[in-house]
């Protein structure tokens, strides 16, 4: 597979996890604007949704980044990064998404604790860890992981950011299904 015929081109991956981050994070915003969030409400359980099909869109998108450095010159270390680098974003994308079937099912058993902290970041490290590969492999250009670090970093200063962040996310993620000829940047 030729990095340009990627399932990275998927604008419905790659792109529709932040379009739906967005929506989450603005039904968000105006179910709490009264102060509290009505966890039975429908602005909660459409916005939950969205974050929900989000993730999963997030988690294909890890696993497609690997994909797409399969056919890349590699070293072993290179190689071994990718994939331990794909297995923390998968694994962290499946905390986030227990956290959220837990949010919409009070009943569904709770996360351990210690995962709902390892979770995200292993999320996150795994996703920025992949990008920053593709930047090595000249497939996407540099700033792209940039943005992605800084959607994360709204995320934790404020939830309340979560629109904006996935704003970053999505110029972040949108240069992902171009051909490696279309990546001007330097790479690293």
């Amino acid at each position: 597979m030729t990095p340009a015929a990627s399932p990275l081109t998927s604008p419905l991956v790659r792109l529709g996890a932040p379009v739906l981050l967005f929506v989450y994070g603005t039904l968000r915003l105006i179910d709490g604007r009264d102060g509290h969030h009505d966890k039975d409400g429908a602005l909660w359980n459409v916005g939950h949704v969205c974050f929900l099909i989000s993730f999963v869109l997030l988690g294909v998108l890890t696993v497609h980044g690997y994909r797409a450095l399969r056919p890349a010159p590699a070293t072993p270390v290179r190689r071994g990064v990718a994939l331990a680098a794909t297995a923390a974003g998968v694994f962290g994308a499946a905390c986030f998404l227990w956290v959220i079937v837990g949010d919409l099912f009070p009943s569904f058993p709770a996360l351990p604790d210690g995962l709902q902290i390892a979770g995200p970041a292993l999320f996150q490290v795994g996703l920025l860890a992949l990008l920053v590969l593709l930047v090595l492999a000249r497939l996407i250009p540099v700033w792209s992981p940039v943005l992605v670090v800084a959607a994360f970093a709204a995320i934790g200063v404020n939830l309340d950011l979560i629109p904006v962040a996935a704003v970053l996310l999505f110029a972040g993620l949108l240069l992902l299904g171009r051909s490696p000829r279309a990546v001007t940047s330097p790479a690293l």
